[in-house]
């Protein structure tokens, strides 16, 4: 067994039986939104969002085979937003969606992101408690049925911002006598 993490996108032929499996998900979480077409958020971010220079897409490969997988794209000119980060139904409960938040973390970082933010669904608790447990800060109260805010928004710090020190004009340094 040989998992290895490719860095790759959305219309890569390996990522189409688990972003198939994500979207069959989705429908039996939470059905289908009157008008919307099967699949249709799935195709509300475009391949090219989901790729450099402001995103990227990654797969964990297992013995060549997709066995999870997410993304980043532009959220604001600091902050990048995870997107469909999924693993395979039948190889949960393995740290998979651990791997593949941490990998796309890094990578945001690497392209020059200071926070990272993601909105999951209130019939996803497992992803509430991944997110929680690595980290993020939730943007609803914890304590309430999630199900009354129905999306679940997070963010998380991925490095702080440095704020020079401003001297006042005219401030000199003190010295000290020797």
């Amino acid at each position: 067994m040989s998992d290895q993490m490719v860095f790759t996108t959305p219309l890569d032929p390996l990522a189409r039986p688990l972003l198939d499996q994500l979207t069959r998900e989705y429908l039996t979480r939470y059905g289908r939104p009157v008008g919307d077409l099967p699949g249709a958020a799935m195709k509300r971010d475009p391949a090219e969002l989901l790729a450099p220079p402001d995103g990227n897409f990654v797969l964990l490969l297992r013995d060549g085979r997709a066995i999870a997988g997410g993304a980043f794209k532009r959220h604001d000119p600091y902050t990048a937003e995870l997107k469909r980060v999924w693993t395979d139904a039948a190889l949960r409960r393995q740290g998979l969606a651990r791997q593949i938040v941490e990998t796309l973390e890094t990578q945001a970082k690497r392209q020059g992101y200071d926070r990272i933010c993601l909105t999951t669904g209130f019939r996803e608790p497992e992803a509430r408690e991944l997110y929680l447990q690595l980290g993020y800060t939730p943007r609803f109260d914890v304590a309430v049925d999630p199900e009354i805010f129905r999306l679940l928004p997070f963010e998380k710090v991925l490095r702080p911002k440095v704020v020079p020190l401003r001297r006042p004009p005219g401030h000199r340094p003190i010295r000290h006598a020797s």
